[in-house]
């Protein structure tokens, strides 16, 4: 089967992994090596990469963003992990937990030997704690409260074992409880939420932060001391003594850096640079190594949002009309080499032949979108072209962060003047921008979305989450019929059940056209330094880039040769351009057993 073959049975529902155990550990459970890592894993070195602007806060309960969800997974834990391949539950803080037979009641028993760096043992009461400040109406926790708000209180039965129960069935219940980050009660317990930000002094993770230039650079050092240090799972992972990670404001700097040595480690996200800026003596002689890796990493989507709170976004017709104006095959034959599939869906994999997917793709029409915009009740001044209602103009401010969309936005700029509508590029850094979307102070904005092994249409579509600040339903979409949708959802323990809701629930939104549809990939493209030693899946099996700091190590001699090679323009051996997982997963795991 292939890549993505599997990748949608995985999603389509094949059995992937049952939730119907009970309780943990089950008779047949040890702890096992993990079957990506390598035995050849050597703890030491750095390893140096840009991340992003620098944002607002590094608390990911309060700034939401790919960086923090990675920088709070590197330093602090949960009460569960997932296995890396079949993606069962297993132990993290905890070690055991239990489920009621009603499948309301979650009780969990922290391991004995858990503790924070300080010294002092984990406890029910940081579980407890964490959940409250999640849950405080005034702490700007959004997107965090959706999994959580459907339990009670928990309660603390003693110092190791915490209860919690649910007021109704559902099927994220476990996910939700076993997969938030606990935060050390004893340190934050008499601080204001809102303002924990960049200092985290006490962690309970394999990493914990050494040093911070505001705006520059965060760095992470590996603890000698991390608790769970002789678990066998963890063995040939988190090897890079140092993880360091940069802040540019543009990617076009930080590729520069990248180019210079200053940089290891670079995902590239933007086809022209794909295929026209990895060319030069250092890709020629592999001391720059390119590939493309497949995987089984959930396909996302991206598009421009618009705030349906606000006018005249409010008009489907003049959504409608904004998508109809957005020319993506130029774009995508212009600008981008033709590498990217254009979205008809926000949920791309969960078709396949079997489950062909029955939304059409938006096409560039113009005439199809003046005739939505005047039905709409638009019609052109005379003087200046630009359409008018009710004495208001027809202007759009397009809230960016990036450069990078510059020249997209151009040719949607005279695409839309072409119709009489005006286009303002309303550019700021990600701290304001963040501050922006959590007002929703906004009219459109580019926004890309990663996306879950289980999905879990709530906290981005149910109408109750288009007004909590801070929250991923940036558009305010609301919609009875999708909201009936996913509360029935919730009960649904049998994932191809789930599924054909949520294509019922795709239909309707991408009806509704929420955001303009942009495009996507089904593959990460990787640059790096040639000094690395890597499984020979190079990333994990759903996971993207951030495998590299998990699995990655810096091997010595690769280093050594590097060194050398550049100082004498040798030539490095070669690796391969194209890595799929399942062929290069065959027989990995072998040399531990």
């Amino acid at each position: 089967m292939s890549i993505k073959a599997f990748l949608a049975a995985c999603i389509l529902g094949l059995p992937v992994v049952a939730f119907a155990d009970q309780s943990f550990p089950a008779p047949d459970w040890k702890d096992d090596y993990d079957p990506i890592a390598s035995p050849d894993a050597e703890p030491g070195g750095k390893l140096s990469a840009f991340v992003s602007q620098y944002p607002k806060s590094f608390n990911y309960y309060l700034d939401n963003n790919v960086f923090n969800a990675r920088l709070f997974g590197l330093m602090f834990e949960n009460l569960l992990s997932t296995h890396p391949v079949d993606l069962s539950r297993e132990p993290a803080l905890a070690d055991a937990w239990s489920i009621s037979d009603d499948k309301k009641t979650f009780t969990f028993r922290i391991d004995d030997n858990a503790r924070w760096s300080d010294g002092k043992p984990v406890t029910a009461r940081d579980v407890l704690w964490t959940f409250e400040a999640i849950m405080k109406p005034e702490n700007l926790t959004g997107p965090h409260k959706v999994g959580l708000e459907k339990f009670e209180t928990p309660k603390i039965l003693d110092d190791g074992r915490i209860q919690f129960t649910s007021r109704e069935v559902h099927w994220r219940n476990l996910l939700s409880l076993g997969g938030f980050n606990i935060l050390p009660a004893h340190i934050f317990a008499e601080k204001d939420f809102n303002k924990i930000n960049f200092e985290f002094p006490v962690v309970s993770g394999r990493y914990r932060i050494d040093e911070v230039k505001e705006g520059q650079v965060v760095r992470l050092s590996r603890r000698e001391d991390y608790w769970a240090a002789s678990a066998k799972r963890g063995q040939g992972t988190a090897s890079f003594q140092t993880l360091e990670f940069r802040f540019y404001a543009e990617r076009e700097t930080a590729f520069e850096a990248f180019k210079k040595g200053e940089i290891d480690f670079f995902a590239v996200y933007t086809a022209h640079r794909w295929v026209q800026q990895t060319e030069g003596d250092a890709f020629k002689n592999n001391h720059i190594i390119k590939q493309q890796v497949y995987n089984y990493n959930p396909v996302g989507f991206q598009g421009f949002a618009m705030n349906m709170r606000r006018e005249p976004f409010k008009d489907l017709r003049v959504r409608r009309a904004l998508a109809h104006l957005l020319d993506r095959e130029k774009m995508n034959a212009n600008l981008m080499h033709n590498q990217y599939f254009l979205h008809s869906s926000y949920y791309e994999d969960l078709y396949n032949p079997e489950h062909p997917c029955p939304n059409p793709i938006i096409p560039f029409d113009q005439e199809e979108a003046r005739r939505l915009l005047k039905e709409a009740g638009w019609a052109a001044n005379p003087k200046t072209g630009i359409l008018e209602k009710n004495g208001k103009t027809l202007l759009i401010k397009f809230l960016t962060r990036s450069a990078a969309s510059d020249k997209f936005l151009v040719i949607y700029k005279e695409d839309l003047r072409d119709v009489g509508i005006d286009l303002e590029i309303d550019k700021k850094d990600w701290a304001a921008w963040a501050r922006d979307m959590d007002e929703f102070n906004y009219d459109m904005t580019w926004a890309a979305w990663g996306a879950g092994i289980w999905r879990d249409p709530e906290s981005m579509w149910h109408s109750k989450e288009a007004a909590r600040a801070s929250g991923n339903n940036i558009t305010g979409f609301t919609n009875r019929r999708v909201d009936e949708l996913i509360e029935q959802q919730r009960g649904i323990f049998e994932i191809v059940k789930r599924n054909e809701i949520l294509r019922e629930i795709d239909g309707i939104v991408t009806g509704e056209v929420p955001y303009v549809l942009l495009w996507n990939i089904n593959y990460t493209r990787l640059l790096y330094w040639n000094k690395f030693g890597m499984p020979k899946t190079v990333l994990d099996k759903f996971g993207d880039e951030d495998g590299a700091y998990g699995y990655w190590w810096l091997d010595p001699d690769s280093e050594a040769d590097l060194a050398d090679s550049r100082e004498t323009d040798a030539t490095l051996p070669s690796k391969p351009f194209k890595v799929e997982f399942d062929e290069a997963f065959e027989g990995m795991g072998d040399a531990r057993r």
